[in-house]
């Protein structure tokens, strides 16, 4: 499981990461916050790693190309697009509704968490600078010194199988984002992996022997598309399709495997340990031990998607309540900062500095975020959102993929296409818009709590039409468009369907007897 998402990184790097390179090229888009926030989600979401994405912003800091102030709100960007990975992970346990409901909600309390406080933190960062000014006083105030670099203990288990399989030379995306034209026509993919030099012996006439040294490249290791005449991007989408299904069929056994192991008395004490506070007076303290677990382990693991992609199914199955995943995912956020500081210490010295305040900016944007949205029971605003969110694409199950493509993709592009028009008509189209979801929030608020001081219009929202206000129509006409997808003579729909029939009921019978079909989406 944990090796099908370093290959999913992989491919997603292969797929868009020369186009994430000349998106952060483009210096005067990214002095726009708004844009520069977008932008960080989107080669967030393309590249599949938050490292990489951060990694290219301290290089262009480092080459004078983009400011710190400039590159906070990429660095916010980036703490959204990372959780996409466990929103995926979470539409493998569609199969069950009551599964699905707790595993998406356990998945999108991450998205809620990164959202509500860029909502918050970015126009305060705007308009007082506080995060800059916090790390600038910090890097200034202590005598920093180089350190190594950040522990890579995952890698270790991992990076002998999947290095078999593809290896990437990621420094072609940061040469792509520094300006450098010669690597937009490099491969992504390495052929040559190390400089080694050879001393050989060369006889010269009447001067005996004479040994000198020869530089050549060799190639260290051999993978899979080491000498195949693939684009990247045919090879980016073939591992995309590959590790998916890997990923897929993982998951698919690990929630088999959980179901089967965590029964009976063994669920209940694993539970009750799991979901239960301290004893009276110190059960407040319990959220605050899970916020550093997950911090622990995110800093060992050294990737917060595989720690939150891991529970999420865990979520699913009902072993961790969504109470205790929050935390958990909190600790997470904070946890794969801790890494980019020390990957930071190991820095040169003449980029050090912009690289340590960059990564604190990472830290204390997180830390702001969990001072919010944590300590006070009633601002658990993601809470509440994602089961919300759970409970709505349980009964709608395609709601599920119409919110990550929106989320993720759509809603992200949208807004860094008006903020490229200007802040003109960044205001004028998005305003409005913002303005009416505003209302729609504070009406939903008084309708729950105080229904007595709305007018009876409003007391609910039956003098709207059916398909402004329910999901229903919008599911029969989902449900009608597959349909007829599925009956389609279009090669294409054939294809498809056959390859996920074929593929479901081989999973079915070697691994799911007397069990239903894990692929029911509607």
């Amino acid at each position: 499981f944990v090796c099908s998402l370093d290959v999913l990184g992989s491919a997603f790097q292969l797929v868009g990461g020369k186009m994430a390179g000349k998106i952060f090229h483009d210096g005067s888009v990214l002095n726009n916050p708004v844009a520069g926030l977008m932008i960080g989600v989107l080669v967030t979401v393309l590249v599949q790693s938050s490292s990489t994405s951060t990694s290219i912003v301290v290089s262009l800091v480092s080459s004078s190309l983009l400011t710190v102030k400039a590159a906070i709100p990429i660095i916010m960007g980036a703490n959204i697009g990372t959780s996409v990975t466990n929103t995926i992970v979470a539409l493998m346990q569609a199969g069950d509704r009551n599964e699905f409901r707790r595993a998406f909600a356990g998945a999108t309390v991450h998205d809620f968490f990164n959202w509500l406080s860029v909502l918050v933190l970015l126009p305060m960062e705007v308009i007082t600078g506080y995060l800059y000014h916090l790390t600038d006083a910090i890097v200034k105030t202590f005598n920093i010194k180089s350190g190594e670099n950040a522990p890579d203990l995952l890698k270790v288990i991992t990076n002998p199988f999947t290095k078999l399989i593809v290896q990437l030379d990621k420094k072609v995306i940061n040469e792509i984002a520094t300006g450098n034209e010669a690597a937009q026509n490099k491969s992504l993919i390495k052929t040559w992996c190390k400089t080694l030099k050879y001393v050989v012996s060369i006889r010269k006439l009447f001067k005996g022997n004479r040994w000198r040294s020869v530089t050549a490249l060799v190639p260290t290791g051999k993978h899979v598309f080491v000498d195949v005449n693939l684009s990247d991007l045919s090879i980016g989408l073939i591992l995309l399709a590959l590790s998916l299904l890997v990923l897929c069929t993982c998951l698919i056994l690990i929630v088999k495997v959980l179901n089967s192991m965590l029964k009976g008395q063994i669920a209940a004490v694993i539970k009750k340990t799991l979901n239960t506070d301290f004893p009276f007076p110190f059960a407040w303290l319990t959220g605050y031990l899970a916020i550093l677990v997950g911090a622990g382990i995110t800093f060992l693991v050294q990737s917060s998607s595989v720690f939150t992609s891991a529970i999420t199914p865990l979520v699913g199955i009902g072993v961790i309540s969504l109470e205790r995943a929050y935390p958990l995912t909190l600790g997470s956020n904070i946890g794969t900062t801790t890494t980019a500081i020390l990957a930071a210490l190991a820095s040169p010295g003449s980029t050090l500095e912009d690289s340590l305040q960059i990564a604190l900016c990472h830290f204390f944007f997180n830390l702001s975020g969990v001072l919010l949205w944590y300590p006070v029971p009633v601002t658990r605003l993601p809470i509440r959102f994602a089961r919300g969110l759970g409970n709505i694409t349980a009964t709608y199950r395609w709601f599920a993929v119409f919110y990550l493509i929106i989320c993720f993709f759509l809603a992200p592009g949208t807004v860094l296409g008006l903020s490229l028009a200007g802040w003109t008509v960044l205001v004028g189209v998005g305003g409005p818009i913002l303005f009416l979801l505003l209302v729609i929030l504070v009406i939903c608020v008084l309708q729950a709590r105080c229904p007595q001081v709305l007018p009876d219009t409003l007391k609910t929202w039956d003098f709207l039409p059916l398909w402004m206000r329910s999901l229903k129509p919008w599911d029969g006409l989902v449900s009608l468009l597959t349909c007829s997808c599925c009956r389609s003579t279009k090669p294409i729909c054939i294809i498809y369907c056959k390859f996920f029939h074929v593929y479901s009921n081989f999973i079915k019978k070697f691994f799911f007897s007397n069990h239903c079909h894990p692929f029911i989406f509607a």
